[in-house]
């Protein structure tokens, strides 16, 4: 291999690192703050007999499914099943409101069919612009369900949706990559949160 392209893939590499580290800095100044609004509203959900319904596309929805199997399963102590469910999952629902309705509607008619006043939906797109996010968080607050949505690059159209009521975190960054690698964080502090309020 020749060493000149394995100094510029190391420089790459470590610029990865250093930029993901600058907006993990950058978040870590403003979102803590709501995040602890975040996990004192999930705790209270879960524990009045709630769920959290999360959602997203591509990244977002992996993030989804991450956070669900957290709650369901554990983060990082043992303690009992939390409600929680990823809208990313059953392709047969996807597939044939894909088809019959649209693709914009995959998450909006779930959280009808679904969701309750007191659930929480976990609404992640890395623009804030997702179609389908916005018509799940709209389907959501006509329901009564509290709104935690994680965002970047400024937040885009979930960001006006929001009220007082409901918890944006906006990740600094208008780089999809950065964005991801920080909601990931989020998530994580989430998880922990409700374990500490819950255990400790």
């Amino acid at each position: 291999m020749d060493k000149n392209i394995t100094e510029r893939l190391r420089l790459r590499v470590s610029q990865h690192f250093l930029d993901s580290i600058a907006v993990k800095q950058e978040a870590e100044k403003i979102l803590p703050a709501a995040v602890a609004q975040g996990v004192i509203a999930m705790t209270h959900c879960l524990q009045s007999g709630g769920k959290v319904m999360a959602c997203g596309n591509g990244g977002s929805a992996a993030d989804a499914q991450h956070f669900a199997a957290e709650l369901i399963g554990r983060f990082e102590r043992e303690r009992q099943e939390l409600a929680a469910m990823a809208l990313t999952t059953d392709s047969s629902i996807l597939t044939a409101v894909g088809n019959d309705y649209s693709y914009d509607e995959v998450f909006s008619k779930q959280v009808r069919g679904l969701g309750k006043p007191g659930d929480i939906l976990l609404g992640i797109s890395t623009s804030g612009n997702s179609k389908n996010v916005v018509k799940a968080i709209e389907a959501a607050k006509k329901l009564g369900m509290k709104i935690i949505a994680l965002t970047g690059n400024g937040g885009g159209k979930i960001a006006s949706l929001l009220d007082s009521n409901d918890v944006h975190l906006c990740a600094p960054s208008t780089r999809t990559a950065r964005i991801q690698e920080t909601h990931l964080v989020l998530l994580h502090s989430l998880c922990d949160g409700v374990d500490h309020l819950m255990l400790d």
